[in-house]
């Protein structure tokens, strides 16, 4: 007997005050972005131990705007976790009892059946469920009950339900990343759905728009403009488009930084000479120096417990990835591998750092594993910027240039696992990952 699925969801310019900068302006400039140019994801890349799974096409999929299945499948891909197996000449759906014997044949370890239809009001019914192949046992379903757009969000939170059941850890694919893209003298940030589409425009200007930073509730994003003639922080609420001016004082106000507790956000200001790390208030006011040297400190990151701060200073000469307590302190240094590292980031598990690299001329995606200090490049591309982690620590989004183009790419720590997240053109830079949503 099948379970009985849950009750319907509903689902409703200076070039040097950062080192960010300096990368960026090293970067050759690419073709405009349609505003309405849309992603598409290719998977590249082998896994040592993705587990095999069947997703047979939605019921009823055909009549749908979106492909349901096809959706989940492109999640599951990416995150490096999964590979696809042909599914092709099955009709099943959340209903059906299927014959485990033929899809152990086709190898799979997992099936997802479901289907999809139109209710008379213009909504949308979903229902699916997973099977564990190799066990023979239901692993339960779910019911969405959803306008036509948030299709997408639907599916995502199926491939979250199936990632989280098949390997004990929370999926991501219902989060959004945000980003900034340039066309011709339009500077846009956007936030979208984890696998670049459905993107929404949050705010266009004529004048550059950079260093976009999630709060911790993925209520609000920090970011600076230059609509001033200088750089100057604002934050933004996502839902509503209203925004407040949090920092514009005297010299450049820059590399915004979310503490965890949503309270505060690390600046950089130069307002007292030289680009050094602040702390304000979210509701602005005076801000609170943190570090006291005669270089340029700047790129704060917080790690997820609040307790530290990991930012890019050239105390040593060079720029490198030192750490301090979270209210200041003697810094130490973190990065020792290389001349040039800048733009940390680091995992909500605490357990990795990733920042770019400079190697021979070329910018290049590391990560370092925080307890042993043990480093590898992940990028075998030359123009790497602005890696930020996914909410479960598995994932990274980045910028990078493909055949000339400016791209989003996501990747798996060990760099096994990549995914294209760009459309045929664009100037595509500074993505960053917002935390998990509340379903």
């Amino acid at each position: 007997m099948n379970k009985p699925l849950p009750d319907p969801i509903s689902t409703s310019s200076s070039s040097s005050f950062t080192a960010r900068r300096t990368l960026i302006a090293a970067l050759a400039a690419s073709p405009a972005l349609s505003a309405l140019a849309q992603f598409r994801v290719e998977v590249s890349g082998v896994g040592l131990t993705q587990l095999p799974i069947a997703l047979v096409p939605f019921k009823g999929q055909d009549a749908s705007p979106q492909k349901i299945s096809a959706i989940v499948q492109a999640d599951l891909e990416r995150s490096g976790q999964f590979r696809g197996v042909d599914a092709s000449g099955q009709a099943l759906d959340e209903t059906s009892r299927p014959d485990l014997s033929l899809w152990r044949q086709r190898t799979a370890d997992s099936l997802v059946a479901g289907g999809v239809s139109k209710l008379a009001d213009g909504r949308y019914d979903i229902k699916f469920r997973l099977w564990d192949v190799v066990r023979g046992a239901d692993l339960g379903g779910q019911s969405y009950t959803v306008p036509q757009g948030d299709l997408r969000l639907a599916s995502h939170r199926i491939a979250d339900y199936v990632y989280e059941k098949l390997t004990g850890e929370k999926g991501i694919f219902s989060t959004r990343i945000a980003y900034v893209t340039k066309g011709g003298t339009r500077h846009t940030l956007w936030v979208a759905d984890a696998d670049g589409e459905n993107a929404q425009a949050a705010l266009a200007s004529p004048e550059p728009i950079i260093s976009p930073c999630w709060s911790s509730n993925g209520q609000q994003l920090a970011y600076v403009s230059f609509e001033s003639r200088k750089p100057v922080v604002y934050v933004h609420n996502v839902a509503s488009g209203q925004r407040r001016l949090l920092a514009n004082f005297r010299g450049s106000n820059s590399a915004p930084a979310w503490a965890p507790d949503g309270n505060s956000l690390a600046v950089t200001l130069s307002r007292d000479g030289g680009s050094q790390l602040y702390t304000i208030a979210a509701t602005g006011g005076e801000p609170r120096r943190l570090t006291q040297s005669n270089s340029i400190d700047t790129e704060p990151v917080y790690s997820a417990d609040g307790s530290t701060i990991y930012f890019v200073s050239d105390r040593g000469g060079a720029p490198q990835i030192y750490k301090m307590g979270a209210s200041g302190g003697n810094p130490t240094r973190v990065t020792f591998s290389g001349t040039y590292n800048i733009s940390p980031s680091i995992s909500a598990d605490g357990r990795w750092l990733a920042y770019i690299s400079r190697v021979g001329g070329a910018f290049k995606l590391h990560v370092m594993e925080l307890s042993s200090s043990t480093v590898n490049a992940i990028t075998d591309t030359v123009a790497d910027e602005s890696p930020s982690f996914a909410p479960n620590s598995k994932l990274i989004v980045y910028a990078t240039q493909l055949q000339g183009r400016e791209a989003l790419m996501t990747t798996t720590l060990d760099g096994k696992i990549k995914a294209r997240l760009a459309g045929q053109a664009g100037d595509i830079r500074e993505p960053d990952w917002g935390p998990f949503q509340k379903q």
